[in-house]
């Protein structure tokens, strides 16, 4: 569909975010299932009697006739399918959830339809709200999942340097080269880390595995939190700046106790996160 040509869109997106406009409109940025990235206005929508001002809270899915105006797509109709009341009630849910607004308004353009991108985003949303698993593994298989959609996908089965497969021992991982490295190439990369065996494989589990099978994944606290730490190096190598919502997050963290990790379990076995 050539929106150029269209002055009516019937839509399904989640409001990323949204900025006061003028006096009484609200300025949107909306992720579509049809469509991708659109802004928006939202006219009259900081008015007390507005209708509409419940269904267009950022995180949440809505149904929406757009019409075109003069510069930007106009908010006719609004209706809430998922409302994630949850992910607002305290700073941590917040926190959360613009984590994964901001990476994926980072890793993304205004270029037409992903729908894919778009079921991943409700389904994380989703996660979050629910709060039936740890928040640490919700956001590393975001993670993961964002970056294969958006084209980073990074290489964690064989070294990306010498193309041997990856055994079951320590390794390297370069944000620079995209991947993981075997130790002797490792070791003469400048810009390689070390990365544990088992880090390893829970990303390679998280990388490979529908959600189902993903939520299965308890590393202990070391290691989820090495785990973030190398994501977190190569997002911000990708997108070649920090991102602003982990350091909110942090300081949300430091007032709350053990709900940043993945509980404790014993290492995953050769046969269950090894290939």
């Amino acid at each position: 569909m050539n929106l150029a040509q269209e002055r009516i869109l019937k839509v399904e997106a989640v409001v990323l975010e949204h900025h006061e406009w003028g006096e009484a409109d609200r300025l949107l940025t909306l992720f579509t299932r049809e469509h991708g990235r659109l802004r928006a206005v939202a006219k009259g929508v900081r008015r007390i009697r507005s209708r509409k001002a419940g269904h267009l809270e950022p995180f949440t899915r809505v149904s929406l006739v757009l019409a075109r105006g003069r510069d930007l797509w106009i908010v006719t109709q609004a209706e809430t399918l998922e409302a994630n009341l949850a992910l607002h009630g305290d700073l941590e849910g917040i926190g959360y959830a613009s984590y994964v607004v901001e990476l994926l308004e980072r890793l993304t353009y205004e270029e037409g339809a992903n729908p894919d991108l778009y079921r991943l985003l409700v389904e994380t949303l989703r996660r979050l709200d629910e709060n039936l698993d740890p928040p640490a593994l919700i956001l590393r298989y975001f993670e993961l999942h964002l970056l294969d959609l958006a084209g980073f996908r990074p290489e964690l089965r064989e070294c990306v340097t010498c193309r041997q497969l990856i055994q079951p021992e320590d390794q390297y991982f370069s944000p620079a080269l995209g991947g993981v490295l075997c130790p002797p190439c490792g070791k003469m990369e400048p810009s390689a880390r070390p990365v544990s065996m088992n880090a390893l494989r829970y990303l390679r589990h998280l990388q490979r595995s529908p959600y189902a099978e993903a939520r299965r994944a308890h590393p202990t606290p070391t290691v989820a939190s090495e785990m973030e730490r190398l994501l977190q190096e190569y997002l911000n190598y990708i997108l070649e700046a920090r991102l602003n919502s982990p350091d909110f997050l942090r300081q949300v963290r430091q007032s709350l106790s053990g709900t940043n990790h993945l509980p404790s379990s014993i290492p995953p076995s050769e046969e269950n996160l090894s290939d």
